[in-house]
């Protein structure tokens, strides 16, 4: 995860607390939003590679891709 921080405070320009927060409420609500993701984003922004799924984007593929859950 602390890449994703990094690249937020680098693009941003946000100190490194507030992009740890701003990374953390997105992350959640993406696990809120798409349960399934779950396991695999964890495992990902532990340095994993997804597990048994093949990746993050196998995961979304499987449910037609992320964009629908922004979807009013």
């Amino acid at each position: 995860m602390d890449e994703i921080v990094n690249l937020v405070v680098q693009k941003v320009g946000l100190p490194a607390d507030k992009a740890q927060m701003a990374v953390n409420v997105t992350l959640n609500h993406l696990k809120s939003k798409a349960p399934a993701l779950s396991g695999p984003l964890d495992q990902l922004l532990s340095g994993g590679d997804g597990g048994d799924a093949g990746g993050l984007a196998d995961v979304a593929g499987s449910f037609g891709g992320l964009g629908d859950m922004f979807k009013k």
